[in-house]
């Protein structure tokens, strides 16, 4: 399960956790623009917009779980299980696979518009990469400095959804998981009042109580709930680092911790990754579960006019600074 949040403060900022019991072997992936991308319906796409984001990387094709284009536009596939939908080919839409569906968009939109009509015009493949990477059932946060759209493949059609918080989980549907936060109408991040029963002696004990009721369990319904109200309670100066600091502070409060979350098969979901990019500056910032010191990689540093991949793998190994 996952988590994709948006932040902005003088620039704007887009990631995500990655949540899961294994990891494919993910790597941190500058798509430069003459990056041939090979389309299963449509015509290669020779030239297009440069991305930098976390990918899994089968037979030179970046398989993207999240990215930003060199635009300032961000887009993020989260587990969609028992929902999602794909289709067989349509004569009459472009016909776009699963996996195809992030470049697809970021290789040739700037903003949430341009993608919404692209993707009006989209039917998605069920066609699967290869027998040993099936298809995975996804929904989809897009967003730009100013707008964010969920797009969600249904039995009964692909919906698009404005998404006024700037936050995403999995399950249940998107315009469920909005609904939801009419149940949380009267949390607050300041000291409550005894609206209780006024002639009652009742008194705060401790800070924090305005917030008493936000789930702390890790469904996704939960996460959602709790990381739109980390979110849209933070505040954080302009700085580049405090802006970083304060968005990794919003998604660590919904972190998967080894032993919490346990399977069927014996194994745990955790927070294998947690990402963070500058979507003005093109700079991909991440911690993973064994290495909380913030890593980055500048797209603006490579050489966006080449036609090879950059791959930088992800650092797993805890890095501690020793000060005596």
């Amino acid at each position: 399960m996952c988590t994709a949040v948006t932040y902005k403060t003088k620039d704007f900022y887009f990631g995500r956790t990655l949540d899961y019991e294994f990891s494919y072997g993910d790597e941190i992936t500058v798509t430069p623009r003459n990056f041939p991308f090979h389309f299963i319906e449509k015509e290669t796409m020779d030239s297009h917009y440069a991305m930098i984001g976390m990918a899994h990387i089968e037979k030179n094709y970046p398989l993207y779980y999240d990215a930003v284009n060199e635009k300032g536009l961000g887009m993020a596939g989260l587990n969609f299980v028992g929902n999602a939908v794909y289709c067989d080919k349509n004569e009459t839409k472009d016909n776009i696979a699963q996996f195809e569906f992030i470049p697809w968009i970021l290789s040739q939109c700037q903003t949430t518009k341009e993608a919404r009509k692209l993707i009006e015009k989209i039917n998605l493949l069920n066609t699967p990469f290869s027998k040993e990477l099936p298809l995975a059932q996804l929904h989809w946060i897009i967003s730009d400095r100013e707008n964010s759209i969920v797009i969600e493949p249904m039995k009964d059609g692909i919906k698009i959804y404005d998404n006024p918080i700037g936050v995403l989980t999995n399950n249940p549907p998107f315009n469920e998981q909005l609904f939801s936060l009419n149940n949380y109408i009267n949390l607050s991040p300041k000291t409550p009042k005894n609206q209780f029963a006024p002639n009652l002696s009742l008194h705060q004990y401790s800070r924090g109580m305005g917030a008493i009721g936000l789930p702390g369990d890790l469904a996704s319904q939960s996460r959602f709930v709790r990381a739109s109200f980390v979110k849209m309670n933070s505040v954080s100066s302009d700085s580049e680092q405090e802006s970083v600091s304060q968005f990794f502070h919003i998604l660590n409060s919904v972190d998967n911790q080894r032993g919490c979350c346990e399977l069927d098969n014996g194994k745990y979901e955790i927070t294998i990754y947690t990402s963070c990019c500058n979507a003005d500056k093109g700079i991909y910032y991440y911690t993973s579960y064994d290495n909380h010191q913030i890593t980055a990689v500048n797209m603006n540093k490579e050489d966006l006019n080449s036609k090879d991949l950059v791959k930088y793998p992800m650092i797993h190994t805890e890095q501690i600074k020793y000060q005596n």
